[in-house]
C-alpha cells in the first residue's frame, strides 16, 4: 500500500512525552520518535491481539526469533543461533544492566561524545566512571581519534559503548574503523556494548556493519543491541533485544536480570513480529520520505540559516546543527524554544563538543518541518 507521510496526526492529548513537555504553542522536534503513523500490518496485528481479550504473561515465540534470525542473515550475513537472542524492554535498560553486571563500582565505561546523553549519565548513576575521548569534527563530519581512544583506556576500563549508527552525529562507521576499535578493545580486554538501534535508518550509499560480524573473537566480546522501535516508530511498546554469543556473559546476563528486568510485554512482541515480517514496504517508503526531508533541511540550512551548519549524515533522522558561529545569545536550545517556539535537543547534554549545538528530529510531515524552519529563520533575522 501507499503510505501518506504528509498526513499530520494530532498527538496532543495522547500522553506523548514529545508533544506534552513544552506546551501547545511549541513544535517539538526533539526526542527520537516519529510523527508518522506506524505500518498498517503492525496496527492490524495489534488490533487482532487486543480482540483476543486476554493479556496474560507473554514471551517471544519461535516465529519472532526465526524472523529476526532471517533478517540478520539476509542483511548482514550474520548467522545468530536463537538462544543468543535475549529480549529486553529497551536498549537503555539493557545498557544499564550491562553496566551493573560487567563493571564494578568505580570501574569505567568508555564513550565517544558528543553522544546520546544516557551513555554519559547512566554509568555515573550506577556508580561507575565515564571516560570520554571525543570524536573529532573535521569539516562537516566526525572522525575517530584512535590514539586518544586507546590512551583513554585504563586498567579499570571495563566497557566500551559503541554507538553505530552514531547519535547525534549521524556517522555510519566503516569496516576499517570498526576493525581498529575492535582490535583495541580485544587487546585491552574491554567488553563492547554496541548500540545499533538506528541500523535500519540508512541513507543511500551507506551500509551498516554490526561490529560482532567482524569475527568470532570480536563477537565473543560483544553485546549487540537492536530494536524495531526507532525503525517502525514503536518506541512506546518497549521491545528490544540483545545478541550475546559468549555463553558465560549470557549466563551472567540471564541470572542478573531475574526479578530486576521485566519481560517484554505482549503488545511489544506482537508489534515486533509484524514489523520485521511485514513492515519493509513501509520502511522503504519512510526512508525515501526521510531522505527528502534531510535534503530539504540541508538546503534550507545552507540558504536561509547561513550562520548554522549541519553535519553530513549517513543515517538516523536526527540532524546535528552547529550554531557556534551564530550571533544568537546563549544556548541554541533555549533561544529557539523562546524565540521561535521550536523545541530541539540541547547539544550540551551530549557531552564534550556539544556546547553550541542542537539536535533536530526531522521525522515529521514536511509541512511541519518547513513551518518550524521558517520560524527558526525568523528568530535569527530578528537578532
Amino acid at each position: 500500500m501507499k503510505y501518506d507521510f504528509d498526513r499530520v496526526v494530532e498527538r496532543r492529548g495522547t500522553d506523548s512525552i514529545k508533544w506534552r513537555r513544552y506546551g501547545n504553542d511549541v513544535t517539538p522536534l526533539w526526542v527520537a520518535d516519529m510523527d508518522f503513523v506506524s505500518p498498517e500490518p503492525i496496527v492490524e496485528a495489534l488490533h487482532e491481539r487486543v480482540d483476543h481479550r486476554v493479556f496474560g504473561y507473554g514471551g517471544a515465540g519461535e516465529e519472532l526469533i526465526s524472523v529476526i534470525r532471517h533478517r540478520l542473515k539476509t542483511l548482514y550475513g550474520w548467522d545468530v543461533p536463537g538462544e543468543q537472542i535475549i529480549f529486553v524492554p529497551g536498549v537503555v535498560t539493557g545498557l544499564n544492566l550491562a553496566f551493573q553486571l560487567f563493571a564494578d563500582p568505580g570501574d569505567a565505561v568508555l564513550v565517544q561524545p558528543p553522544v546520546y546523553s544516557h551513555f554519559l549519565a547512566d554509568p555515573v548513576n550506577r556508580g561507575r566512571a565515564v571516560i570520554d575521548p571525543p570524536l573529532v569534527k573535521k569539516g562537516d563530519a566526525y572522525e575517530i581519534d584512535f590514539d586518544a581512544f586507546e590512551k583513554a583506556i585504563t586498567d579499570r576500563t571495563r566497557i566500551y559503548v559503541l554507538c553505530n549508527p552514531h547519535n547525534p552525529v549521524g556517522r555510519v562507521f566503516r569496516k576499517d574503523e570498526l576493525e581498529r576499535l575492535a582490535d583495541i578493545c580485544l587487546r585491552r580486554n574491554v567488553l563492547i556494548c554496541a548500540d545499533e538501534i538506528h541500523c535500519d535508518l540508512l541513507y543511500p550509499d551507506h551500509h551498516h556493519i554490526p561490529i560482532a560480524t567482524l569475527g568470532d573473537e570480536v563477537a565473543d566480546r560483544t553485546i549487540t543491541f537492536m530494536s524495531p522501535s526507532k525503525t517502525f516508530n514503536l518506541a512506546g511498546l518497549k521491545c528490544s533485544f540483545a545478541i550475546i554469543k559468549n555463553r558465560a556473559l549470557r549466563k551472567t546476563w540471564v541470572r542478573g536480570s531475574e526479578g530486576l528486568i521485566p519481560h517484554v510485554n505482549i503488545m511489544g512482541l506482537t508489534a515486533a513480529l509484524a514489523a520485521f515480517r511485514d513492515g519493509q514496504d513501509w520502511l522503504d517508503q519512510c526512508l525515501a520520505y526521510l531522505t527528502g526531508n534531510r535534503d530539504l533541511l540541508v538546503d534550507y540550512v545552507r540558504e536561509k540559516l547561513p550562520s548554522i551548519t549541519m553535519t553530513r549524515m549517513g543515517a538516523t533522522y536526527l540532524a546535528w546543527l552547529d550554531c557556534t558561529r551564530s550571533e544568537m545569545p546563549g544556548n541554541p536550545f533555549r533561544f529557539f524554544l523562546k524565540e521561535s517556539k521550536v523545541a530541539l535537543n540541547d547539544g550540551a547534554e551530549y557531552g564534550k563538543g556539544g556546547e553550541g549545538f542542537a539536535r533536530l528530529n526531522f521525522a515529521c510531515p514536511r509541512e511541519m518541518l518547513v513551518d518550524a524552519l521558517e520560524r527558526m529563520a525568523g528568530a535569527l533575522e530578528r537578532l
